[in-house]
């Protein structure tokens, strides 16, 4: 009997090959469709376009430059108007076969492949000149096979809708060659001090070797490895026909020739003004934006050294950091001190930094309590009280009685402060704060009376400028512009404040900070000696100082308002002082800076001023507030 055998039973087949003609399909309708949307919306001439961020040169008020912030790019080259052996370099060691290949090179990539596994790692690229420019005016630097995919087909396409000439003077417009240069005339610029049209050989032998690696192969810093990547330019010219072995051996070897003086990247300052500066460019600029600022660079100096002095002369005080910020009553900000070191932490003390400002807060209590009719020869009594479960203290638990609020503002009364505070309300005290400037949160608690709240120096600061100013409110900048006439405002209480202002240092707590002309500031001090103040204003300078730790540690109990910050602050605005003024035009040399400081000081010391008081700043000691909320939280001290 014949067995009939079952037919096999027929495997399923794979989505792919059931749907391979659909699917064809599909990839020429996303081929067709990202052609179309490169025709229409690509921006073709990106390469050629200025920067976004361009570079930024900070000027001081004297245009001197100050700070370099920003990448380099100058006006797009022709490469039809280069010497011949510019273009003839970059292709030479980057696209041999740029004009005979179309956008993709197979045989650079297979020759690449080969030499990269024979050592062992990435030792050449196979991209071309177009797929370099595809990537960098169109894509990210992902190196994922989307943007690989991506870059093959803009290049097919950059080639199909340009002229060889046009992807060279494109791609040598935009290329990056280090030091933030973009484009071989910022980098002829940087690296040699010269147009790209006035290249030498062996100069433009070493730009072109520097796009492999720019930060390593930068003469700026490498400059041996940057010459021995130009000899192999110049022996790869030679092999592809560029050059003669003679042309090649005459080349003289090129060498680093800044044309762009070296400034600093930052400094408190620069961070702070850089933003301000940045809001007012146009876009569609060239090279070197200048910017000029408010800085006054004598100023500036005489500011970091007296922090430098202050600190280095406090000796088992457990004071490690300081900021200082000096601004006309117009908020023009002409010196600027963030900490002690700038290049051990950028952390700007004087514009980040959320500080308690302690007894300095008391100017927004009195200004109010004169706005309700209050005067200097006002009295209260200056004795212990009790809010709630909270018992503020004086100082020492000094208590004087009866005093004029004069007497209780020169002496920093807790007790009356705290009382006026309960008196005008604390809703008005935190009013009268915004209206000079104060932007933080404040707590509405009582104990905001003695400067609970957390303020930066610089809105501190800006709000004594209100006062010496005669107008509200002052918004620290540090742009230069025009002056405003200004014309005094209707402020019945800004005269009665200035004679509190000038008591606190004629006779109080701030009497450190003396000067021989009319002197008005007051001093702060936050619990356990965390945070020490002294803001004030003379003349036509308004300052604030302050000093203190980042870990928020205690100082000596020897260290307030009114000893180191008004110390540091009397020592800075004398030596200020004595530069403010315009310089004699004369021929003989004029005094450094140091021997006029060292003069006005000396002088300085010899005004007489009227004994202090025994008093002392006292420290609140407030229950602790309920977390304030940081809309715009500072950074962290580094």
């Amino acid at each position: 009997m014949e067995l009939i055998q079952p037919e096999p039973t027929p495997q399923p087949r794979s989505f792919a090959a059931r749907h391979w003609r659909e699917l064809l399909v599909v990839l020429a309708l996303l081929l067709v469709a990202t052609l179309a949307w490169l025709i229409v919306t690509a921006p073709l001439g990106r390469a050629l376009e200025p920067l976004k961020e361009p570079s930024l040169v900070l000027l001081s008020a004297d245009g001197k430059p100050i700070a370099r912030r920003g990448d380099y790019k100058e006006a797009p080259v022709d490469v039809a108007k280069l010497p011949k052996y510019v273009p003839a370099a970059l292709i030479a060691i980057e696209d041999r076969r740029f004009y005979s290949h179309w956008g993709i090179d197979p045989q650079g990539i297979a020759r690449a492949m080969v030499r990269n596994t024979q050592a062992g790692g990435v030792a050449e690229g196979g991209s071309t000149i177009t797929q370099q420019l595809a990537k960098t005016s169109f894509l990210s630097s992902s190196r994922s096979i989307k943007r690989k995919l991506q870059e093959v087909i803009i290049a097919l396409w950059l080639e199909a809708r340009l002229s060889k000439e046009e992807i060279l003077s494109r791609y040598l417009s935009s290329v990056y060659y280090g030091d933030g240069a973009y484009g071989i005339r910022a980098a002829a610029r940087t690296f040699f001090d010269t147009t790209p049209e006035e290249l030498t050989l062996g100069q433009a032998a070493m730009l072109a070797g520097m796009v492999q690696a720019p930060s390593r192969l930068a003469p700026s810093r490498h400059i041996e490895d940057a010459q021995e990547r130009a000899d192999l330019v110049l022996a790869a010219m030679v092999e592809t026909g560029a050059l003669t072995q003679a042309k090649a051996d005459s080349a003289r070897p090129a060498r680093y020739t800044p044309g762009r003086k070296p400034l600093p990247t930052g400094s408190y300052f620069a961070d702070w003004v850089l933003p301000q500066a940045r809001a007012t460019l146009d876009e569609g600029a060239y090279g070197d934006t200048r910017i000029q600022t408010t800085l006054d660079t004598r100023m500036q100096k005489a500011a970091e050294r007296a922090v430098a002095d202050t600190l280095a002369g406090l000796k088992g005080a457990n004071v490690t950091q300081a900021a200082l910020v000096a601004m006309r009553p117009d908020g023009r900000v002409v010196a600027m001190v963030g900490g002690s070191n700038y290049k051990a932490s950028v952390f700007n003390r004087a514009t980040q930094a959320m500080r308690q400002p302690g007894s300095s807060f008391k100017l927004f209590v009195y200004l109010t309590a004169l706005d309700e009719g209050d005067t200097p020869s006002t009295t209260m009594v200056d004795e212990p009280i009790t809010i709630g479960d909270w018992s503020p203290k004086n100082d020492e638990g000094k208590y004087r009685g009866k005093i004029s609020l004069a007497t209780a503002f020169a002496a920093s009364s807790n007790s009356v402060a705290v009382q006026l505070g309960q008196k005008v309300g604390i809703p008005n005290v935190i009013k009268q704060a915004r209206k000079l400037g104060v932007t933080t949160y404040l707590t509405d608690q009582p104990s905001l009376a003695l400067g609970t709240s957390a303020v930066p120096l610089i809105e501190m600061t800006a709000a004594y400028a209100a006062v010496a100013a005669d107008q509200y409110p002052i918004v620290a900048t540090g742009l230069a512009k025009p002056v405003p006439d200004v014309k005094p405002m209707d402020w019945p209480s800004r005269k009665p404040m200035m004679q509190l202002l000038q008591s606190a240092v004629r006779n109080g707590t701030g009497n450190a900070a003396k000067l021989g002309v009319p002197t008005y500031g007051k001093t702060g001090t936050t619990q356990n000696h965390r945070d020490a103040l002294f803001i004030g204003f003379a003349g036509d300078l308004v300052v604030g100082v302050w000093v203190g730790n980042d870990d928020n540690s205690p100082m000596s109990g020897s260290v307030v308002g009114g000893s180191v910050p008004a110390k540091l602050w009397k020592r800075f605005m004398v030596a200020a002082r004595s530069v403010d003024t315009p310089a004699p035009r004369q021929s003989k040399p004029q005094p450094s800076l140091d021997a006029v400081v060292e003069e006005a000081l000396a002088t300085a010391d010899t005004v007489a001023d009227a004994p202090a008081p025994d008093v002392a700043e006292p420290a609140p000691e407030a229950p602790a507030p309920p977390p304030e909320p940081a809309p715009e939280a500072a950074p962290t001290p580094q």
